[in-house]
């Protein structure tokens, strides 16, 4: 295994899309809809103007581990007093290539991309998967998140 780390291109948008929705059907998202349209709408939008970043493993030309942050900003606060927002999304790694350093090191990697974009804090909701790389990497969990669906 020699793994290579780079960024996402959009030639990888097919491939990054497929294991986007493969990690959501792991997390035991239904498929009620076609989201391929409405991810590569998203992906090729927000790559472009630089408020999505991905890193991405690579072994012998295929990719096998992914990562993205989105960048939100909103008003200050005194947790976070440049309102800048790094999101953590679609960390996902293969399933043979799980408990590698794969994902730990895909984060350091978007984590470096949050710190250089300003942001003040970053954020994911974490599948019960990812928690304990999320504990062990410094993140802590925040009790008062909360969400209304529209």
């Amino acid at each position: 295994m020699e793994l290579k780390y780079r960024k996402l291109t959009a030639a990888d948008l097919e491939t990054f899309i497929t294991m986007r929705i493969n990690q959501l059907r792991e997390e035991g998202a239904a498929a009620e809809i076609d989201l391929r349209p409405a991810l590569l709408d998203y992906y090729t939008r927000h790559m472009a103007d630089g408020t999505f970043v991905s890193w991405v493993a690579v072994d012998g030309g295929e990719i096998v581990g992914t990562s993205g942050i989105s960048f939100v900003e909103k008003p200050p606060y005194y947790g976070c007093p440049s309102g800048r927002i790094g999101l953590l999304s679609s960390m996902y790694t293969h399933p043979s290539y799980r408990r590698r350093g794969i994902a730990k090191k895909l984060l350091s990697l978007v984590v470096e991309e949050a710190r250089g974009y300003g942001c003040g804090t970053v954020q994911i909701t974490a599948s019960d998967m990812g928690v304990l790389l999320y504990t062990d990497f410094g993140f802590v969990k925040n009790g008062n998140f909360m969400q209304y669906k529209l």
